[in-house]
């Protein structure tokens, strides 16, 4: 199956098919590129490639935002003319409000915004210290539903703009080998999935990236699942996806067949399987 895709008209080609609006070129390209996580390999990956695309006004949100010298100076080698920062902390939900709301009025139009920021978290000592679980889920779970909902808002009342919403595989069937995050996922999953439907008709438009193992700095000493990618590779296929309109993408392609075909393994098989 297809990602859905929203904006569609009732009008059909000569074909059939629906057609289906595009964010407009401008959207995609031409408004501020806001980064939440802006440490992120592949929120910066993301970014670095809409600048080579046209945009020109990058804001990196981030704890610790004065560290971010050579993420800034990445994406003006690649053309980009203002590259801000913003102190950011995730995990302060009760900030949400105020930090985003003070970077749409000090950096608008905002055309993109990503939502880069997580932790993988360990799970053995999550199945032994609640604490621990607790955090992983306020961080990939809790937080973006925290800093989604104040972004739908500020980006509805701005009549335009896109959102990027990482996910994963994780979420899509939770594995005992790792259900603490995965579950955090599962949930992100299905919230972006209303979200993106709460916005149809509203000029917004949210992209829901599903990616399977990732290797990068969040992975590193890990070894790679079956099907894995590169922070490039995820940055190229969202990149592509925004600009097609799409309200879905899995990276890499095959595994939405996949995992489909694992939503019927039974579950005495289903919770031996590695991470």
């Amino acid at each position: 199956m297809r990602g859905r895709r929203t904006g569609c008209s009732r009008r059909t080609g000569t074909r059939g098919r629906r057609r289906c609006a595009r964010p407009p070129q401008s959207t995609v390209m031409n408004g501020t590129v806001v980064v939440l996580g802006g440490r992120s390999e592949i929120g910066l990956a993301v970014a670095l490639r809409l600048v080579r695309g046209g945009a020109t006004d990058v804001v990196l949100a981030a704890r610790r935002s004065h560290d971010l010298d050579e993420q800034e100076q990445t994406l003006r080698h690649a053309g980009a003319t203002s590259v801000a920062r913003v102190e950011f902390d995730a995990d302060d939900t009760a900030r949400h409000a105020e930090v985003l709301g003070e970077i749409m009025t000090a950096h608008g139009p905002v055309g993109v915004v990503i939502t880069a920021f997580g932790i993988l978290g360990d799970q053995a000592r999550g199945e032994r210290d609640a604490a621990h679980a607790l955090q992983i889920v306020h961080t990939d779970y809790t937080a973006h539903v925290s800093a989604l909902t104040h972004l739908a808002n500020l980006l509805r009342a701005q009549g335009s703009g896109s959102l990027v919403v990482f996910s994963s595989v994780a979420g899509v069937r939770v594995r005992r080998a790792n259900y603490v995050y995965g579950s955090a996922k599962a949930g992100l999953d299905g919230f972006a999935s209303g979200l993106a439907d709460a916005l149809a008709g509203s000029g917004v438009h949210l992209l829901l990236v599903r990616p399977g193992f990732v290797v990068g700095r969040m992975t590193e000493g890990m070894s790679p699942a079956p099907f894995s990618s590169t922070p490039d590779q995820v940055a190229d296929a969202t990149v592509a996806a925004l600009q097609a309109g799409r309200a879905a993408v899995w990276v890499p392609r095959i595994l939405q067949p996949v995992f489909f075909g694992m939503r019927l393994l039974p579950r005495a098989l289903w919770r031996r399987l590695p991470r």
